[in-house]
């Protein structure tokens, strides 16, 4: 287990021959914007960062509070984009690859976190379950031919979920997106499982690319503030021993740049944790089809305009 110091000395060191290109999908609060934060530092500003998001003006402050790159071909960019819904997601995606050339890594960390029961989209999605694996079974997808292209160059090719790993739980093929029983206590144990799954699908189909699912542990980030008070009370005693967003992103940063091929899993220092309660291996292929049918189903639901 790498010391804090340990991993921010691993990380100041990433010196890439290549010009890199990131894309921080829920880069705007929280871990994620700690880790866009991390990332562009460690390059001096000289890379096309992209945070993916809803917040404007969070991004502007970000990125206004990255170093000033000194190669001209350096971009930092906000790309607006309501990720709960999966042809936003799609719109969005489309365009990456019609301008970017490549991308070298794909960081995902959107997430939600309250107590209500099923809460669904226009689309028929939940919306837990959609921040926390469609949405990032969305943006894998299509983004994998610009993650080839980067490998094919030579250069780092690698996606990063940082959810649950090993926080997962088993899950039945009776019900698969929880459509016939939910609760937020089943929605938190599949959602790491199904994780693992998309990335092993990957992995055999990718060996030479990078596949990281990362378990931030508790960390004190916007995302936990809640209109609940009980809620409330135990986020506030449960920050209070969390980590802090930078730090965290250290470690996560961390697990991003050492692995270096294949499916990985690591927790919050950023320790390879293997085969760790890894649920559900022979349910591969099955919960691939099922994301691909849910997604393909969310794409044709007719939705007014008006």
């Amino acid at each position: 287990m790498p010391s804090l110091a340990a991993a921010r000395a691993a990380n100041a060191a990433f010196s890439p021959a290549y010009f890199p290109v990131a894309v921080f999908v829920g880069g705007t609060s929280g871990i994620g914007r700690a880790c866009a934060e991390a990332f562009a530092r460690y390059t001096q500003g000289n890379a096309h960062i992209i945070i993916v998001g809803r917040n404007k003006s969070a991004a502007d402050e970000i990125i206004a509070s990255f170093p000033k790159p000194t190669k001209p071909e350096a971009k930092h960019e906000f790309v607006s984009c309501d990720v709960f819904l999966m042809r936003n997601i799609q719109a969005t995606t489309a365009s990456f690859r019609e301008r970017l050339p490549k991308i070298n890594f794909l960081v995902l960390s959107p997430g939600l976190a309250n107590l209500r029961g099923r809460d669904e989209t226009v689309e028929g999605i939940d919306k837990r379950l959609g921040l926390h694996y469609y949405t990032r079974w969305k943006f894998v997808y299509d983004l994998l031919p610009l993650i080839r292209e980067a490998k094919n160059a030579g250069e780092d090719a690698k996606v990063m979920s940082i959810l649950g790993a090993a926080y997962g739980g088993p899950i039945s093929l009776d019900n698969l997106g929880l459509k016939k029983s939910y609760s937020t206590s089943k929605s938190g144990l599949v959602t790491p499982t199904y994780t693992d799954l998309m990335f092993e699908h990957h992995a055999r189909e990718n060996p030479d690319l990078a596949f990281i699912h990362t378990n931030p542990g508790a960390v004190a980030t916007p995302i936990m503030k809640s209109n609940y008070w009980v809620f409330r009370q135990f986020i506030a005693l449960r920050n209070a021993l969390s980590t802090a967003p930078e730090d965290s992103a250290e470690y996560m940063l961390y697990a991003l740049l050492q692995t270096e091929r294949g499916f990985s899993r690591r927790n919050q220092r950023g320790d390879d944790i293997g085969n760790l309660r890894y649920f559900s291996f022979d349910k591969m292929e099955p919960v691939w089809e099922h994301s691909r049918e849910e997604i393909d189903r969310a794409l044709a639901v007719k939705i007014d305009s008006a």
